[in-house]
């Protein structure tokens, strides 16, 4: 199938078209910078998704997988309204089969930066609305809204020892994920999966369920 995946240079976006490719998909991926990916299946194009004018002209897109995104730097400009622009352009058409978003536990407990945590959120009921629309195609859209994921963008806390250890006391699992990891549950979400639809998928080692519940002894 064709898939199209944005923010590929790193991180998630990456470690995706890395398991599309091995899987055997024919992939393009979407970034403002280079990226290393080598493969006789890649397409790569430079390019913001922000910069609508220029976005690359592929046409009869299969999967469509939202991943390109920021934090704390035009937050809805880029997580929320670029990502419906892309959406809106090579997702809502008769070849789709998946539209999937990646979106952020943060929209789910509100506890992150301030816009962040609104565009996710606003990343959460535009996939319900999508799932509506693309239903008539047979398609599923659902967002996947990982936690602490062993990124370069989160290197900064992941080298801090003393922020490292409050963040691992908040996660049940003591771990974060790794792209890796993120990357199964988006192939199965957009290529196993063929009914769940419109759901927000919290995959966050249960950092979300870990409430402090405190009592006497």
């Amino acid at each position: 199938m064709k898939v199209l995946i944005t923010g590929t240079s790193q991180g998630i976006g990456k470690a995706i078209a890395e398991l599309f490719l091995k899987k055997g998909h024919t992939v393009v991926g979407i970034d403002r910078q280079k990226t290393s990916i080598e493969h006789s299946s890649y397409t790569h194009f430079v390019c913001d998704v922000r910069d609508t004018d220029n976005l690359p002209d592929v046409k009869d897109v299969n999967i469509l997988i939202n991943n390109a995104g920021t934090q704390n730097e035009a937050d809805i400009d880029v997580n929320l309204k670029a990502l419906i622009y892309i959406t809106e352009k090579y997702g809502i058409q008769e070849r789709i089969r998946s539209v999937l978003n990646i979106g952020s536990a943060s929209a789910h407990t509100g506890s992150e930066f301030p816009e962040y945590c609104a565009s996710k959120g606003g990343v959460l009921s535009y996939t319900k609305n999508v799932a509506m629309r693309v239903a008539k195609y047979g398609a599923t859209c659902n967002s996947l809204d990982p936690g602490g994921v062993l990124t370069p963008l989160n290197e900064c806390v992941m080298n801090d020892p003393q922020l490292w250890k409050q963040i691992m006391d908040e996660t049940p699992l003591k771990r974060w994920a790794t792209p890796e990891e993120i990357a199964q549950w988006a192939y199965f979400l957009s290529v196993t999966n063929t009914f769940c639809t419109g759901q927000n998928i919290l995959v966050d080692g249960g950092e979300s369920i870990n409430y402090h519940f405190v009592w006497k002894e």
